[in-house]
Order: C-alpha cells, then sequence, then structure tokens
C-alpha cells in the first residue's frame, strides 16, 4: 500500500498545489517548515545509500564534468536565447540568465531520489555546482548581463551543509550500519520524502499566490521552456554518449532544476524586484515538472520489475 502511495506523487502534487493556490492561508505559515522538512527529506534519501555508492561516483569523473558543462552551458546560454526570442524586457532577460547560471538546487537531490536516479550522483552533482557557481555566476552574469553579480559562496555552503549533506550523511551512515535491520521498513522512507516535498510544493505555492495571479502568461512560458530545455538535453546527451537510463535521469533531473531561491535574492539585490520573477516562478514550475517526472520513471520502473519478476 505504501509504494502505490508514493508512486501517486505527481497526484498528491497537483491536489495540494492547487490547495495552495485557492487557499494561500493555509501554507504561508509554514513557511519556517520549509528548511525541516528539506532536512527530514536528505535525511529519509541517506537511509537509501551506501558509503560504497559514494566510492563507485569518485572513480567515474568524466559523468561529473559532463553534469557541469551541461549545467553551466545550457541553462545559462537557453535562458538568454528564450527571453530574446520571447521578446522579454531586460528585468524578465537579467532574471531568466540568473536562473539559468545559478547551481543545481536541493530540490533536484529529493525528486531524483524519487525518480529511482543515481541519488549520489545527484548530490556530488549538487555539490560540485555550487562549488563552481562562486566563479560561475558572475562570469556567466558578465557575459550575458555585461554586469557581474556576487555570489554569496559562505552562505551557500552553509546552507547546503546544513539542508544537504549533514542529513544525508546520518541517514547514510545508520543505512550502512544497520541496513539489514530497517530493511523491512525500507519503503516507508520515500513515503515520507514525498509527503514532506509535497507539503514544501504546497508552502512555495502559497507564498507566491499573488506573483502568480499577476505575472504575465509570455514569462510563464518562457520559465516552463527553460526548464524543459534543461530536462531534455539533460536526458538526452548523456544517453546519446552511451549512459544508461538511470544516469540520464539523474542528470536530466540535476540539469533541469536549479537553485531558483538563490537567483532571486540575487536579481533583488543586483537588479529589480521584477528580475526575481522568473526565479520565483522557476521555483514553483520546476518543483510540480519534477514531480511529474518522478512519478513517471518511478511508476515506470516499478512496472519493469514487476514485469521481470512475471
Amino acid at each position: 500500500m505504501i509504494p502505490l502511495l508514493t508512486r501517486l506523487f505527481p497526484l498528491w502534487a497537483i491536489l495540494l498545489s492547487t490547495t495552495a493556490f485557492f487557499f494561500p492561508n493555509l501554507f504561508v505559515g509554514l513557511r519556517s517548515a520549509i528548511i525541516p522538512l528539506l532536512s527530514v527529506v536528505m535525511f529519509c534519501m541517506g537511509m537509501t545509500l551506501k558509503w560504497s555508492d559514494f566510492k563507485e561516483i569518485v572513480k567515474s569523473p568524466k559523468i561529473i564534468l559532463i553534469g557541469v558543462m551541461l549545467q553551466y552551458f545550457v541553462m545559462p546560454l537557453s535562458a538568454f536565447l528564450i527571453s530574446k526570442s520571447f521578446g522579454l524586457p531586460p528585468e524578465y532577460i537579467a532574471g531568466m540568465v540568473l536562473v539559468g547560471s545559478s547551481a543545481g538546487g536541493t530540490a533536484s537531490n529529493v525528486i531524483c531520489y524519487l525518480a529511482r536516479g543515481n541519488v549520489a550522483l545527484s548530490i556530488t552533482l549538487t555539490m560540485a555546482s555550487t562549488l563552481i557557481a562562486v566563479f560561475a555566476m558572475p562570469a556567466l552574469s558578465l557575459l550575458y548581463l555585461n554586469q557581474i553579480v556576487h555570489v554569496p559562496f559562505l552562505k551557500m555552503l552553509f546552507s547546503i551543509l546544513q539542508m544537504v549533506l549533514i542529513p544525508v550523511l546520518a541517514g547514510t551512515t545508520l543505512n550502512t550500519f544497520l541496513g539489514t535491520r530497517i530493511k523491512k521498513i525500507g519503503s516507508v522512507f520515500p513515503f515520507v520524502s514525498t509527503i514532506a516535498i509535497v507539503v514544501i510544493i504546497a508552502i512555495i505555492i502559497g507564498l507566491n499566490q499573488t506573483k502568480l495571479k499577476e505575472v504575465g502568461f509570455i514569462i510563464i512560458c518562457a520559465v516552463m521552456l527553460h526548464n524543459l530545455c534543461g530536462l531534455l538535453i539533460g536526458f538526452w546527451l548523456p544517453k546519446s554518449l552511451g549512459y544508461d537510463d538511470r544516469t540520464c535521469r539523474t542528470l536530466s533531473i540535476e540539469v533541469g532544476m536549479q537553485n531558483s531561491g538563490l537567483s532571486v535574492v540575487l536579481a533583488i539585490k543586483h537588479f529589480s524586484v521584477m528580475a526575481a520573477i522568473p526565479g520565483a516562478l522557476f521555483s514553483i514550475w520546476h518543483n510540480l515538472s519534477g514531480s511529474f517526472l518522478a512519478g513517471y520513471w518511478g511508476f515506470k520502473k516499478s512496472e519493469e520489475k514487476a514485469e521481470k519478476n512475471c
């Protein structure tokens, strides 16, 4: 029963997101719960990993390099080209480019986990792109916007340690030493993660409900297309290089899902509130599109497993 409820992840996301849009007051007061909920998800994720998983990733630096190159080439370039082709005003172009120049978001690790991707690779790529963002974001902002954006490196690093690394390592350590004893309750962890991420999405939508009503159709389409470019190219390029589906799913999610929260902060600081709108929209949309992908790939994987057992 629990695995079935977990596979219905997209349905829960739609239901709670719709509720949050029409009744935002139910969720806006839960803003402070986002980080604790994310930490719970990361701990549950760690409970599906072992230290040996990370050792295997370190042995394959090529895929990490491919992931980082996709992150910092495809996303900023596609953001700039989409913005120009849609005829967006300069403030929106700045916001789009900042989203594209951001590191991979922590939500990508969660979605990868639910999509049955390579979680150890996803976490490694998020950490790598976050470290590179300190240099990449100022360089890319100068290239595309003719303005240098200063990145809060220490703040980013601390948040990654707090929200991602510590909970994941705690879960991984427990699973490494107690894996056989907790195997029977293994299906509980994906379910808890599903509930937590659905609530996080609902809180984000509740907090941004007014902006969603105000923004135009064109900027919404631009944000959706930008996300789609990352998801598609992130999957098919490694696929064309001969990588397995699990790795391709991981890169698709990692490239397509950005640290849009950082882009919002930087847009307000260096440009304007209007420039922060693409990041706010991306924050909502990439969680929803990621939920649908996780549901599809997770369900597909379960069907393949069932067929093998027949």
